[in-house]
This record gives structure tokens, C-alpha cells and sequence, in this order.
């Protein structure tokens, strides 16, 4: 397995794989929906505001994640773990737990000091994730479900609270994905 950086130029296989791995777990209305997402998040892959990883097992895509960055008032270097793909017939091999070790990773070589995501506790816990208050750091959007907010300092420090809400890429301004 060979996990790097993928570019916008990749962009047609990343929505193919977010579609169709997400048709095939929650339906077509969510492939679609996670696919405009992932179309929109690859249009701004800009090595500062959006990163993504991603798992190629003999040059073909079983997997893919997105970090977006979070912008505080304060100086404070937080990303956002969101989306995670993996191809359906690979799943349950620990290719996304160590896709997801592989952005991190990227992460703190680059001095991030947290990453938040927002989903399965029992699955992001495997990677770090503890759940996160907003009391500490907001959502950049009213959540649905506030027991999915988790986060994880990347620099051995207690994640800051930050007082204000961030803002966020305008693919994840849309209410539907909280």
C-alpha cells in the first residue's frame, strides 16, 4: 500500500470513489451527495486551505481523506479531518485507520496543532479521537449530532478553547453535512 498526496488532477477518480463507496453504505442520495462534496473539495486542493491523502494499492485508489483548515481569531493552527473514503471490497483492513495515520502525521510536519472531525466515535477513537466539547472549539456550523465532534492535539498540548466560531471552506458552510 502507498499512501501521498493526490491533486485536483485526480479529481474524476476521488468522486468516483466517495460516490460509489458511499452509495453502497448509505444509498445513492448520499453517494451523490458526498460525491458533489468531494468535487468541490478537490477544485480547491491548494496545499494550504485543503489537503488530501490518499491509499493506492498497485496505482489504483482504495482510499482517500480531505483536511480542511479551520480559521480562529486566535493564531491557532487547526484542520478538519472530513471526508474518509475507502473502497468498498477493501474496507475493515485498516486502510483508512492508516490512511488517516498518514495525514496526521503530514500534519504535524507542517506544526498543525489540532485536528477536529466530525463522525464515529468508535471509529475515529481508533486513530486519537477523543470527543470534543464545543465548549472547547465550535463547529463552523450548528451540529446534528454534537456526540460525532472529536478532536486531538497534534503538538502534546491541551487543545486551546477558542472562543469564537471558525470559519470554514464553503463546501462544509452547507448545513447538510452537519
Amino acid at each position: 500500500m502507498i499512501y501521498r498526496a493526490f491533486h485536483s488532477s485526480q479529481q474524476a477518480e476521488v468522486v468516483g470513489l466517495f460516490s460509489s463507496v458511499f452509495a453502497a453504505s448509505e444509498g445513492e442520495k448520499e453517494g451523490a451527495m458526498l460525491g458533489h462534496l468531494t468535487e468541490q473539495l478537490s477544485s480547491l486542493l491548494d496545499d494550504e486551505s485543503v489537503l488530501g491523502f490518499a491509499a493506492y494499492e498497485d496505482d489504483t485508489l482504495v482510499g482517500a481523506i480531505f483536511f480542511s483548515r479551520l480559521q480562529f481569531e486566535a493564531p491557532v493552527s487547526v484542520y478538519m479531518l472530513s471526508p474518509v473514503a475507502v473502497a468498498t471490497e477493501q474496507q475493515c483492513q485498516g486502510i483508512g485507520q492508516a490512511l488517516i495515520q498518514f495525514g496526521l502525521n503530514a500534519l504535524k510536519e507542517r506544526s498543525v496543532e489540532v485536528v477536529i472531525t466530525y463522525g464515529d466515535p468508535a471509529y475515529y477513537s481508533k486513530v486519537g479521537f477523543e470527543p470534543l466539547s464545543e465548549t472547547v472549539i465550535q463547529a463552523p456550523v450548528k451540529l446534528s449530532m454534537p456526540f460525532g465532534w472529536q478532536g486531538q492535539s497534534l503538538n502534546g498540548q491541551s487543545i486551546p478553547v477558542m472562543a469564537d466560531r471558525p470559519t470554514c471552506v464553503e463546501p462544509f458552510k452547507d448545513p447538510a453535512y452537519w
